[in-house]
């Protein structure tokens, strides 16, 4: 009997680890895609943490460039991080499918690519830390249109912007 249970608990085990790779994969797919995103990824330095379907969450460790001239982070920093977490929670699928290999072929991939249709941001406080994190979720997801709350917060939980977006299917 305890054989049985054992043999049981190594399946459940090895099936976690193949979800893994998988999981990996996807995401290294979705960050190929979105490194076309040259304003977020490049300039700013923001990264693709986390996505699927839905979800994305996005880091940024801040420096000098991030910084006005008063020594505050800029809005366009929160602003752009809540951009590429909601292009990557939104875009996910397509992306995960046609990876970087052929933009074009997203017409071909039978997902129509999202866009923003309008955003609104509310700046709550300053960043504290030196990390930040967009996190983005659907609260809706229709066939051509969504609406996407995003939150960006600093490693020490400081709550800095929320940001709503509605995106449109375009094609």
């Amino acid at each position: 009997m305890s054989e049985d249970r054992n043999e049981k608990q190594e399946r459940e085990v090895d099936q976690v680890r193949d979800v893994k790779p998988e999981k990996d994969e996807r995401l290294e797919r979705i960050r190929a895609f979105f490194k076309g995103d040259h304003y977020a990824t490049r300039v700013t330095g923001a990264e693709i943490l986390e996505a699927e379907p839905g979800y994305a969450r996005v880091g940024l460790t801040l420096d000098d460039r991030h910084t006005n001239a008063v020594g505050l982070v800029m809005g366009a920093v929160y602003y752009t991080m809540s951009d590429l977490a909601f292009a990557a929670a939104t875009n996910a699928a397509l992306a995960e499918r046609v990876g970087r290999e052929d933009p074009a072929a997203a017409a071909s991939a039978g997902i129509a690519p999202s866009v923003t249709l309008g955003s609104s941001i509310a700046f709550l406080a300053s960043a504290k830390g030196k990390k930040l994190y967009a996190e983005c979720r659907a609260v809706r997801d229709g066939r051509r249109t969504g609406y996407y709350r995003t939150t960006v917060t600093d490693e020490l939980g400081t709550l800095i912007a929320e940001i709503t977006t509605t995106g449109y299917r375009a094609g």
